[in-house]
């Protein structure tokens, strides 16, 4: 097979792309033939090998990438044999193996993909729709919610501004340049505003007419983000879920009197319960997007060029969920 690997942490040049041996699948496990592989902002940290709030880096040399989706093509010992053929999604955990032709991972973590879905949009809902689920557990939305939404051209932003219009709310999303903002738009927000414009939150004012926001869903982080919050009224929820625009270990803490603020991340985990949390999470994207009220925004890079699409996630240069595909 072909895969992606990484021999020394640093820049996304280190990516190599070659030829490497099939994975052979154990007692439990399947082997699915790659045909989308989920790329995420992580991937690119646990590739500089940066330590702190993150799983420990891979041992080298690795394959990167957690996320994957493709057919079931040879099955490991005590796998029901129903398995083979079938199209299927799965989260990796950190073990790492995604970016390749050939991916193997226990049967336990697999989903048949729905019939509406394609695999790079099953890749997209099984991660970041997964988090969009967990991240949604902490707010009630309907037609008096004002829900402002920075990053409203990422793939978690592109499911939030689905998800919300859907519930009646009045929806504000935020996003870098023209091209960004027009999208945003047509997937549906009242109000797609530049932030690179300085004068943004009066443009938001102005079309609010008096109302404040209700709720700011925060993968942002910085500036943006503390104007962001600005916009809020009392009894206002600040949902701070990434630091994208501070980096990765930057803190995004802004204290505004009568606002709540929820720093979320393993909580997402707890307030979902049940045995398995992340497969319920997991469930639950993959129905929305069956019954066909989220549709992800993918964005694919061949396998090949798995540098450049960390370079592009990075300096967000991308729109949706980054998926490579072989």
């Amino acid at each position: 097979m072909h895969a992606i690997r990484l021999y020394t942490f640093g820049p996304a040049e280190n990516l190599t792309y070659e030829e490497a041996e099939d994975p052979l699948p154990g007692p439990g496990q399947v082997r699915i033939a790659v045909e989308a592989a989920g790329v995420h902002l992580l991937d690119t940290a646990l590739r500089e090998g940066m330590q702190g709030p993150l799983p420990e880096p891979p041992a080298l040399p690795s394959i990167p990438g957690r996320e994957v989706a493709g057919v079931i093509e040879s099955l490991g010992d005590g796998v029901a044999a129903l398995w083979l053929g079938k199209r299927v999604v799965a989260h990796l955990g950190f073990a790492p193996g995604g970016y390749a032709e050939l991916a193997v991972t226990d049967v336990d973590r697999v989903h048949e993909i729905p019939e509406r879905l394609d695999f790079a949009q099953a890749v997209a809902m099984i991660g970041t729709g997964r988090t969009t689920m967990g991240i949604l557990q902490f707010t009630e939305l309907g037609p008096d919610s004002v829900a402002v939404i920075p990053a409203a051209a990422g793939g978690i932003g592109t499911l939030l501004v689905q998800y919300a219009r859907g519930a009646g709310a009045t929806v504000i999303g935020l996003a870098g340049g023209p091209e960004k903002t027009a999208r945003v738009q047509a997937n549906g927000a009242d109000l797609a505003v530049d932030y690179k414009d300085p004068a943004w939150p009066d443009k938001v004012r102005a079309f609010l007419g008096g109302r404040a926001a209700t709720v700011v869903f925060d993968g942002v982080g910085g500036d943006v983000a503390r104007a962001a919050v600005d916009l809020l009224g009392p009894g206002g929820q600040h949902l701070v879920f990434g630091w994208s625009g501070e980096g990765l270990q930057d803190g995004a803490a802004y204290v505004v009197e009568g606002v709540t603020e929820q720093v979320l991340g393993p909580v997402m985990m707890r307030k979902a319960g049940g045995p398995n949390p992340v497969r319920t999470l997991e469930l639950r994207a993959l129905a929305e997007a069956a019954e066909g009220r989220l549709t992800p925004a993918v964005q694919r890079f061949p396998l090949a060029e798995a540098a450049a699409a960390h370079r592009a996630l990075e300096t967000r240069g991308t729109t949706g969920k980054v998926v490579l595909e072989p």
